[in-house]
């Protein structure tokens, strides 16, 4: 007979699943961003991101028993999944707090990592504006599946229990064409009703859909409050408006009107994420993707003042490096939110949003001047301008530029990191490490060639025992990646 293998204490061993084949799921990937050289290109200015959605849907594929499709991964979405530690503000003066810090690279002895970190001030149940939401649920047949049209009734069920006196809802759904199935009301009872009615069928006429929730928040508008349509789908449209372009450019025209969107992605096979992922950005809103009951409540219940209430708008990050003290420089993740310079003080440029009690988290690799970069140096490089010598003790300046929910007018902070934090980084601290083990595990997946022979297992040993469920599930998952594609 046979004895049974032993299992180490402390060693995760994924479940046997027979991965599925992705189909005709769409994403927009971008290549990972190359390697800058600080006296040629000293600014990097890029929006804000505080989606989530990546890292939830990569979550599927691994839970599945395959690697994401390299696409389907941003670095940034996989980092700002996760709470960090940054403090909230002491005030409401300025929405959002600024952290930076530094620490020794664990996957590249010459290089550093600078962490930048926004927290945006809390928002407690009694204050928070009336919301008048329309829940937008595509109930075409392609939702039938358990992972569909069911979840989004989870999903929203819960949102629908977390309702004020002052606010309300209403439904709309779509498939072949679209319609009201609930009137404005904020009887929870009535909602869930209504949710538990739908079944899905026939074709997806997403594009009349959206019209039609537009149109109904904007009815019902409340002046102060929030204006926000919800649209629950896989994003899979073949009625009506299709093109992503004229999708973007009549949700661009509502948002004018003061009313957002809120995008929520479920399902397998044909997900179209790429949609799902734009149009939320241009709607001045946020997007998650759904993959359980769990996943549900986090965003719509847990961090329902985050995915609803927002403190700023057009928020953008610009970082300027001192070529006298950082020679080489890359920004992990953000590719899809990169900006132009002359873009951060231009008020017409839209950006990324921050709800209450947000968090976003940005970090640079850098090579300090001296140190052995990624480029080699050049004969006929570029010399340090004095500028940047007589500054030396200024390692860059950080700058971030915001407009209140009802401003037009940007408002501009600036901080800047000193040298000295370079000279005295060390190995990351817990939460730093954490935050660096999630940029690692979203580069790697995206294949970066520049993490060198940084493991899955070193990304697991990196984040550290958690006790946080979300941050043990992130370590069972670098396991789970590790059985797939063995280092």
């Amino acid at each position: 007979m046979m004895e049974r293998s032993k299992i180490a204490p402390g060693h995760y061993i994924p479940p046997v699943i027979v991965a599925t084949d992705p189909g005709n799921e769409r994403y927009d990937g971008k290549e990972v961003s190359p390697v800058k050289l600080a006296t040629a290109e000293p600014v990097s200015t890029f929006s804000v991101d505080v989606d989530t959605g990546a890292y939830a849907n990569s979550r599927r594929f691994l839970s599945q028993g395959a690697l994401p499709p390299k696409d389907a991964v941003r670095t940034e979405e996989m980092i700002n999944y996760f709470r960090y530690a940054y403090p909230a503000p002491e005030t409401r003066a300025t929405p959002f707090t600024v952290t930076t810090d530094i620490a020794r690279t664990p996957w590249n002895a010459d290089t550093r990592l600078l962490r930048i970190g926004l927290r945006g001030y809390d928002l407690p149940r009694k204050e928070r504006p009336p919301a008048n939401l329309v829940f937008l649920v595509d109930v075409s047949g392609s939702m039938f599946s358990a992972d569909k049209l069911p979840l989004v009734k989870t999903a929203l069920s819960g949102l629908a229990a977390e309702l004020g006196p002052r606010d309300r809802v209403s439904i709309v759904v779509y498939a072949g064409a679209a319609g009201l199935v609930l009137e404005p009301t904020n009887d929870t009872r009535k909602i869930r009703e209504a949710l538990e009615k739908l079944q899905a069928g026939g074709s997806t006429a997403g594009g009349a859909g959206l019209q039609l929730a537009y149109q109904i928040a904007r009815d019902n508008r409340i002046d102060g409050g929030v204006n926000r349509v919800i649209l629950a789908t896989d994003g899979d449209f073949n009625v009506g408006v299709r093109d992503n372009k004229a999708l973007i450019a009549m949700i661009e025209k509502e948002r004018d009107t003061g009313v957002t969107l809120t995008t929520l992605g479920f399902g397998t096979g044909n997900y179209n994420e790429a949609m799902m992922e734009q149009i939320a950005n241009h709607g001045n809103g946020n997007y998650a993707y759904i993959d359980s009951a769990l996943e549900a409540r986090k965003v719509l219940t847990d961090e329902m003042a985050s995915t609803l209430f927002t403190i700023a708008k057009d928020v953008k990050i610009q970082v300027e490096f001192n070529p006298a003290v950082v020679s080489q420089y890359r920004l992990l993740g953000y590719e899809n939110r990169a900006l132009r310079e002359e873009d951060f003080d231009n008020d017409k440029v839209d950006a990324g949003e921050i709800g209450a009690g947000h968090q976003v988290t940005a970090i640079y690799e850098i090579v300090p001047t001296g140190a052995k970069g990624w480029i080699a140096p050049r004969r006929y490089g570029d010399p340090v301008p004095a500028a940047s010598t007589a500054k030396a003790n200024e390692l860059a300046l950080v700058k971030l530029r915001y407009k209140l929910p009802d401003g037009d007018t940007s408002r501009l902070i600036e901080r800047v990191v000193p040298t000295a934090s370079l000279r005295s980084a060390g190995a990351p601290g817990s939460d730093m490490a954490f935050a660096a083990a999630v940029a690692a595990f979203g580069q790697k997946l995206r294949g970066d060639p520049l993490l060198g022979t940084f493991s899955y297992a070193d990304i697991g040993a990196l984040a550290g025992k958690q006790t946080n469920f979300w941050r043990q599930e992130f370590i069972r998952l670098t396991g789970v990646a590790s059985g797939i594609t063995p280092d």
